[in-house]
């Protein structure tokens, strides 16, 4: 399903392998880390499939973050996450930014 904006189509469900190329993880950790954090809960349509919505993309962000780029355990994430969510959004926040001026500053580079 598609949603229309302000001339930008945007995805209102997204499938578990589009969530998992995403993150470059296999479909069986997204559905681990589903049943591991609460803030994760996809709809399921009649035959069962999980449809994610743009929030549980972006927890799966915040989760990723903290498992893989900050050396989190699975259950000191989930704690994390459920006492101060968010901090790990603005940290994760910073990071987009960071890297996107990165980006900008090497095209600049690259065209001087």
């Amino acid at each position: 399903m598609m949603a229309r904006g302000s001339g930008e189509t945007t995805r209102i469900y997204y499938s578990i392998g589009d969530v998992a190329s995403m993150f470059g993880v296999n479909t069986s950790l997204i559905r681990f880390w589903e049943k591991e954090f609460d803030i994760i809960r996809p709809h399921r349509n009649k035959k069962g499939n999980r449809l994610f919505t743009q929030k549980d993309v972006d927890n799966f962000h915040m989760i990723y973050h903290l498992v893989k780029e900050r050396g989190y355990t699975l259950r000191g994430a989930a704690e994390k996450l459920r006492k101060n969510p968010g901090d790990t959004a603005r940290d994760i926040e910073i990071l987009k930014t960071l890297k996107n001026t990165r980006e900008f500053l090497l095209e600049l580079r690259a065209k001087l």
